[in-house]
């Protein structure tokens, strides 16, 4: 009979768990580097189209409608998690993906091609640090959870205050107040998913819906990222 307590079991043992954990990442980054080429494109397509910029100009309301739709599929990729099939999971992160396209085609917009680069070298570098010390540390990182969300309601009191406000220094310090979130939510959600991913999973269904949502936590710590030092460094030129 095998001793199931020997060392080399043991080593086996936690060899296909960092093998099952390693296949686990790899989809969840696979979809959200999808998303995010999805989101390029369609920004690139968007952002040289007469009629969208027509449609931008047009009203308030054209912004308030991208928002909405946003919003709703995000709330809607958790609440219908458990409802409905993985392809329908997977069908709702490519539309968010697709709809916030229409938010960087604006950015393109508005801001130098040397603004998107730094932003997008800053936000990698960040994400990239974050991202292994939330896959490496031994610590817990379960209590920085009420902080971060404390944070994320700040910002959006803070920021709906500055729309009326429009202070510059309120915005910039905003944004720093932003990536410092973000930079923790990085951190935080790869340990979750780690948890998460050790915890098992009821079925494979279970585990593509898993893959699905963890793809949508880090691509929207990334975009936000991204967002706010775009904003940063474009107050500087």
């Amino acid at each position: 009979m095998q001793d199931f307590t020997s060392p080399s079991f043991n080593n086996d043992s936690q060899a296909i768990a960092k093998a099952s954990e390693i296949s686990f990442f790899q989809k969840v980054y696979l979809w959200m580097c999808g998303g995010l080429a999805l989101s390029t494109v369609v920004s690139l397509i968007l952002k040289d189209s007469q009629a969208w910029y027509s449609f931008l100009s047009s009203s308030s309301l054209s912004w308030l409608l991208i928002l909405g739709l946003q919003i709703g599929l995000v709330v809607g990729i958790g609440a219908l998690r458990g409802k409905v099939s993985p392809a329908v999971v997977k069908g709702l992160f490519l539309a968010y993906a697709a709809s916030f396209g229409m938010t960087l085609s604006l950015v393109l917009m508005i801001y130098p091609s040397g603004v998107i680069f730094k932003a997008l070298l800053c936000s990698s570098a960040v994400y990239g640090a974050m991202a292994v010390y939330g896959l490496a540390t031994k610590k817990s990182l379960q209590a920085w959870g009420g902080f971060l969300f404390m944070g994320l309601i700040g910002l959006i009191v803070a920021s709906v205050v500055n729309i009326f406000a429009k202070s510059p220094m309120i915005d910039f310090i905003i944004c720093w107040i932003g990536v410092l979130v973000f930079a923790g939510l990085t951190a935080y959600d790869h340990q979750k998913l780690r948890v998460i991913h050790a915890g098992g999973f009821e079925s494979s269904d279970d585990e593509s819906k898993i893959v699905i949502l963890g793809a949508l936590e880090l691509f929207l710590d990334f975009i936000n990222l991204f967002m706010f030092f775009v904003r940063i460094l474009g107050s500087r030129d």
